[in-house]
């Protein structure tokens, strides 16, 4: 029987969306595999002293021998091979889109193929950096059995004959046994006397001054308010494991547990170029030219996400400065804006194919920030991450693309993905992704307007992206969201610190 045109036609778009996806996953993978071979600039690891407990173990740089075709393409052109050979038209026909969770996918693993060499750092410069290696404790916590409490420590049952003297404080004093039937004045913190029972708080106790006696108020339990020796933990015990952030508290259980250093992954480096000649860096927009919004946005957002960035350098519409820029960066990451379509003036596909770089991921399945682009450049040079110049749709480039590869790089954890409903009925694209700035509000999600790639509005004000499927949801429908660094307490991360 042959089937209906409407069946003939739906069968065909079903064949040809697998045959995309599985194009995209031998794209990936063979882009990972070749990643893997590529010579790469890191950071030198450096040796470890006793000090700061286990034994170093770096993070050797990845290499790799040529570079990786396109997500999403199963062969894409090579490097530039002379003087004779010329890039491809900016206006040539490019790969499809690649899918928004696969561009997020690869953009990550990617990172964690080529991640930066360990190196230790003295506490006090430690903060906001991933550990390395995991943090085990070098002693027993406490170290050995202390007091809780101000009060009295005792041996035996009472009442208890007042020992003379100053007692017991933190940091001094005797570890001479307490015989049974004796008392003895201590401070919190104090190291217990051999053969104690417990601590009885000073409220908790009555001294008769006359008969040099002490009555307790309350019934003794031995071991009360001592904390033990290895309490908290015992020598050698993981503390934190590899890929934590160093927090100040993380700080703190590093010094207590017995660390001068901590072995971590350098902050990623990252250049930002902008691109664009209509742009202003101050005033009000006059005359066709407009204020840049994304210099002043994407490098206190980049170090949020922990990276090293580098002030925000102007490259106007001028292909050899991008090019001279690109070649000579030493960055680890760099960050274009704008420039990633195929209009007279947008430089940047053509400069990539000059200078033989290769495309991994030449846009993106996603509205808006359709035409980012993720680029390895050649020699062992650092990714680039292509955003659109419109604002929100560099936000979505940023999200999409550029997180990921910073998390891999730095080797932070993979986000947990946090799902809440919308309040209302959002519309989607027919066929992409929509990434739609969203409030938390009760137990659910609120889109906000003045979502349009060239607007800031909403995104100021939320607390983080709605992953909206093609076709869109209706009211009450959970979608992914995309957290924000700076809404990390919001309701549907709680729990995440724990």
């Amino acid at each position: 029987m042959t089937p209906h045109g409407g069946d003939a036609r739906a069968a065909d778009a079903r064949a040809a969306e697998e045959e995309r996806t599985a194009e995209e996953e031998r794209a990936v993978e063979q882009a990972l595999a070749l990643v893997g071979h590529q010579p790469r600039a890191s950071h030198p690891a450096t040796d470890r002293p006793d000090t700061a407990g286990p034994s170093s173990t770096s993070t050797s740089p990845a290499t790799t021998t040529s570079p990786p075709p396109s997500a999403g393409q199963g062969t894409s052109p090579g490097p530039a091979s002379g003087p004779s050979s010329s890039p491809p038209s900016p206006h040539a026909h490019r790969a499809r889109a690649a899918a928004w969770d696969r561009a997020c996918a690869l953009a990550e693993r990617l990172g964690r193929a080529a991640p930066l060499a360990a190196h230790r750092l003295p506490l006090d410069r430690a903060l906001g950096h991933v550990l390395a290696e995991a943090v085990v404790a070098l002693t027993d916590l406490p170290s050995f059995d202390t007091s809780a409490m101000d009060g009295w420590v005792v041996a035996g049952p009472g009442p208890w004959t007042v020992r003379e003297g100053e007692g017991l404080l933190a940091g001094r004093g005797s570890s001479e046994p307490l015989p049974d039937g004796y008392a003895l004045r201590i401070a919190t913190g104090a190291r217990l006397p051999a053969d104690a029972t417990a601590v009885i708080r000073s409220e908790h106790a009555h001294c008769d001054e006359a008969k040099r006696l002490l009555h307790a108020t309350r019934e003794v339990v031995p071991g009360q308010d001592i904390r033990p020796r290895g309490q908290e933990c015992r020598s050698g015990d993981e503390l934190l494991p590899a890929g934590t952030v160093v927090t100040p508290p993380v700080l703190g259980l590093a010094a207590a547990a017995g660390y001068d250093a901590l072995v971590a992954v350098p902050r990623p480096r990252v250049d930002v170029f902008v691109l664009g000649d209509e742009l202003l860096t101050a005033g009000l927009p006059r005359e066709g030219l407009i204020r840049d919004a994304l210099g002043p946005m994407l490098a206190p957002w980049l170090r949020s996400l922990g990276a090293e960035v580098a002030e925000p350098r102007r490259i106007g519409d001028d292909a050899d400065a991008l090019r001279e820029a690109l070649v000579t960066s030493d960055a680890d990451l760099i960050l274009t804006t704008g420039g990633t379509a195929a209009g007279p003036v947008d430089h940047v596909h053509p400069v990539l194919a000059g200078i033989g770089a290769e495309l991994l991921v030449d846009g993106v399945a996603v509205r808006p920030g359709h035409p980012m682009l993720l680029a390895r450049l050649p020699e062992g040079g650092p990714c680039l991450v292509g955003l659109p110049g419109n604002p929100l749709a560099a936000v979505s480039g940023l999200l999409t693309l550029a997180e990921p590869l910073l998390r891999g790089i730095a080797g932070r954890p993979a986000l947990d993905r946090f799902r809440a409903p919308v309040h209302e009925e959002v519309h989607g694209h027919p066929h992409d992704t929509r990434l739609i700035p969203v409030v938390h509000r009760n137990d659910s999600v609120v889109p906000l307007h003045y979502n349009g790639p060239a607007m800031l509005r909403g995104i100021a004000a939320a607390d983080g992206l709605a992953v909206v499927p093609p076709g869109g949801v209706r009211s009450g429908t959970e979608v992914e969201i995309l957290d924000l660094p700076w809404a990390s307490a919001s309701p549907w991360t709680e729990g995440c610190f724990t």
